[in-house]
């Protein structure tokens, strides 16, 4: 089994900054892609940045210069810091990774059970 944790959502006035972390446990033999996204009510699911094993990224444009993801191989760990966040921000937030298990070949994907992120005005 592979369990996915996060933590570092809250409330924060325009102009704040807050860092979410997920950790992934468990079964793992490798893991690839570590993401995160978001969604506001009555919205679609979007990624907002993601970061391959190699430390590759990709960031949404709606977030870029603002939020950075990072990731931490050893402790299967990823973080989202998020700078002078916006109302708009305003979503929850699920990690997701891509990984492989022990003993087995293909990739599967695992996502957090999400964290709220609320920006008020």
């Amino acid at each position: 089994q592979v369990q996915l944790v996060e933590s570092g959502g809250g409330l924060v006035t325009a102009g704040g900054s807050l860092t979410l972390s997920c950790v992934a446990s468990g079964s793992i033999l490798r893991i690839n892609t570590m993401g995160w996204y978001r969604q506001a009510p009555g919205k679609q699911r979007d990624l907002v940045a993601a970061i391959t094993s190699d430390g590759s990224t990709n960031t949404a444009d709606a977030v870029k210069g603002r939020f950075t993801i990072s990731r931490d191989n050893a402790n299967n760990t990823v973080f989202l810091q998020m700078n002078n966040l916006r109302p708009e921000d305003t979503a929850v937030y699920y990690c997701n990774v891509r990984l492989v298990r022990l003993r087995r070949v293909n990739e599967n994907e695992y996502w957090g059970q999400g964290t709220q992120v609320t920006v008020s005005s």
